[in-house]
């Protein structure tokens, strides 16, 4: 252990000399650039001090693929991209081939595998993850024991007006990341409480509390252990959740304890996640949705048991079973038979779909979209599927 953390050190300390330019990584005297620089016409500038580096390019989501940076004579690199759509993106350098983050900004995408920032444009009107003049509700990062597990984080947010409406209860939305995300993604990302205080504002959404745990089992199955719809991962990380997060929740929050006041959601692996909870416990959730989850198809049967085995029981109980994907999606294909065999055993489902591919930007679409609908009396089922 002490050696992987040394050797880890050393790759820290060794970008960060090759940034600054000298052998003991210390920038004295040198100046430090504004980046990035969002400007009116929604074009933005990135710079990086390298001035020991050989090749800089940009790699931002808004991008079709990597861009070259220029140097200055003072090893500053810079390039000008836009204008770019309104919206928030990741985005990193790489530097001679390693991936680095912006070191001169401090927004970061939080991820257990990659080094990511976060670079916002504007947009008028703003788009519903904007923070705005509003009431705000409350975001908790809090605490929850686990035999198996120890001590597990997880964010919660309350809606504005939970802490003086004392004798209210809240339905309650359990939403889950992706693979290699942590419980901080969907708020640093994915904005969430930001879009919930928005709608709840504009009066499309139920108040309502969003729960964030963090989605792998560990350290019973390791980071290293892949995707958080494995078969190991989901046996563990139900047993936590049922078993530790749930009753946490329950017992420390005024929330509805009763299907049609629970929905549970989430991204890539954590959408397998909700998708393998919720649909597999039909008397704790009526809402159930997944945003590009995460599948294979010889799983199908296996993940599905229980919405399989009596599709007429599961359309009587689900209010909502929501699948969100893009067109360019790499799970697409996938997806796409999943829901073929829902409509062969007439299983009541919506399907949205995107434009864009396996992106935080679509999951801030989805999340805008079904929070519109949960916990509200459901429609006739809709698809926009051609």
């Amino acid at each position: 252990m002490k050696r992987r953390m040394a050797g880890h050190a050393a790759i820290v300390w060794a970008a960060a000399a090759l940034l600054a330019g000298r052998s003991d990584g210390q920038p004295v005297g040198m100046r430090q650039p504004v980046s990035p620089q969002v400007n009116p016409d929604r074009t933005v500038v990135f710079r990086l001090a390298a001035p020991a580096a050989g090749k800089v390019q940009l790699d931002a989501q808004f991008e079709k693929g990597p861009v070259d940076m220029t140097r200055d004579t003072a090893g500053v690199w810079s390039v000008t991209v836009g204008p770019v759509e309104p919206d928030l993106y990741p985005y990193h350098f790489d530097v001679d081939g390693m991936q680095v983050a912006d070191p001169r900004n401090q927004f970061i995408f939080p991820n257990e595998g990659f080094q990511n920032s976060l670079v916002e444009i504007p947009g008028d009107p703003p788009p519903i993850h904007s923070i705005l003049n509003i009431p705000h509700g409350t975001l908790a990062f809090r605490t929850y024991f686990s035999d198996a597990l120890g001590v597990r984080p997880v964010l919660v947010y309350t809606p504005p007006g939970y802490e003086e409406n004392r004798g209210r209860k809240y339905p309650a939305l359990y939403l889950l990341h992706g693979t290699t995300d942590t419980e901080e993604t969907w708020t640093k990302v994915g904005r969430a409480n930001f879009i919930l205080d928005n709608l709840i504002h504009q009066g499309k959404a139920v108040p309502m509390i969003v729960v964030m745990p963090y989605g792998r089992a560990y350290p019973v199955i390791p980071k290293s252990a892949g995707s958080l719809r494995s078969p190991e991962n989901l046996q563990e990380f139900q047993k936590d959740f049922f078993g530790c997060l749930l009753p946490f929740v329950e017992g420390n929050y005024r929330v509805l304890r009763r299907p049609d006041g629970r929905a549970i959601a989430g991204f890539s692996g954590g959408g397998g996640e909700a998708l393998y909870l919720g649909l597999n416990h039909p008397d704790l959730f009526a809402w159930v949705c997944g945003f590009a989850p995460g599948m294979r198809k010889e799983e199908f049967d296996r993940n599905n048991s229980v919405l399989f085995a009596d599709p007429d029981a599961a359309n009587r109980r689900l209010k909502l079973f929501w699948i969100g994907i893009g067109r360019e999606d790499g799970l697409f294909p996938v997806v796409s038979e999943y829901l073929r065999v829902l409509d062969e055993k007439k299983i009541r489902h919506e399907t949205f779909l995107s434009d864009g591919g396996h992106t935080w930007m679509n999951c801030r679409l989805y999340l805008s979209t079904i929070a519109r609908r949960l916990f509200q009396e459901p429609d006739r089922p809709r698809n926009n599927r051609p």
